[in-house]
């Protein structure tokens, strides 16, 4: 089968998450099993494509992705409706490495949108819990406004140690949660250093601050995990857009370890 070539698939639903930002269901008929943490091309003849990560793992025949209006692909998305068609290639790329974290501890740390290739991870951890140790999820977003998934958090808060914290608060009323930055969470988590894995997702400019105090706590740079985003075009590493220094985004990633993508001269981490 053609990598690149893309295929038609259906938007079955359409859920508003936050500001300009909705979370579309998708199915396609294939045999398509993607894993946590890859990413697809989605886009539509004459408009072009955005390379997004898989907000879900595999549900019924379909999956999720969420995603936030920016451009002119992901604006011509936004302006979609159940029904309608688009097309889909994919998945790419390399996930979070799940395996590897059975019998770890589990950090998950996101800002932002970040949180939507988290999600995946945090449906396989619950789907088979007592495949992993003590699991706790940080999230950070600028206001309550833009917290994504709050439907979701009262099943996390019941099965996972969950820290949502937001910048600032519109309304006192509404929010019981932290407020500050997400790297101030960190002391509030009980970490094991040695067996701890961590998996951070969000601006990059958080993702380098975070892993800098996962670094203080000990955590090894094999065992913090961060998935990037560059621009993709192709996404089996052959047009070059996403090349830094020898890795291709697309095909080496989007997840990496922190210690493949420290220091890299692109400023990443």
């Amino acid at each position: 089968m053609n990598p690149l070539r893309p295929l038609r698939a259906l938007i079955k639903d359409i859920r508003p998450e936050a500001e300009g930002v909705k979370t579309y269901t998708i199915s396609i008929e294939s045999s398509f099993v993607p894993a946590p943490g890859q990413f697809n091309m989605l886009g539509f003849p004459g408009v072009g494509e955005a390379p997004i990560s898989l907000s879900s793992i595999l549900y019924n025949g379909c999956f999720d992705h969420t995603i936030k209006s920016v451009g002119r692909v992901t604006g011509f998305l936004d302006n979609l409706k159940n029904g309608d068609g688009i097309f889909v290639r994919g998945p790419y790329g390399r996930g979070w490495p799940v395996k590897e974290a059975e019998g770890m501890d589990i950090l998950l740390i996101a800002g932002g949108v970040g949180l939507a290739p988290i999600r995946p991870i945090i449906q396989t951890i619950l789907s088979r819990k007592k495949s992993f140790g003590s699991v706790s999820l940080i999230y950070g977003a600028r206001d309550e406004k833009n917290i994504l998934y709050t439907d979701e958090f009262k099943e996390w808060e019941d099965r996972i140690s969950l820290y949502p914290t937001v910048d600032e608060v519109l309304d006192k009323k509404m929010w019981k949660y932290n407020v500050g930055l997400v790297t101030e969470l960190l002391d509030k988590v009980k970490i094991r250093a040695e067996r701890t894995i961590a998996f951070v997702c969000g601006p990059e400019i958080m993702m380098r601050f975070v892993c800098r105090g996962l670094l203080m706590n000990r955590i090894s740079q094999s065992k913090i995990y961060v998935s990037l985003e560059r621009r993709m075009k192709c996404g089996i590493a052959q047009c070059g857009h996403c090349q830094h220094n020898g890795l291709f985004v697309c095909k080496d990633g989007p997840v990496f370890s922190y210690k493949e993508v420290k220091g890299l001269p692109d400023g990443m981490l």
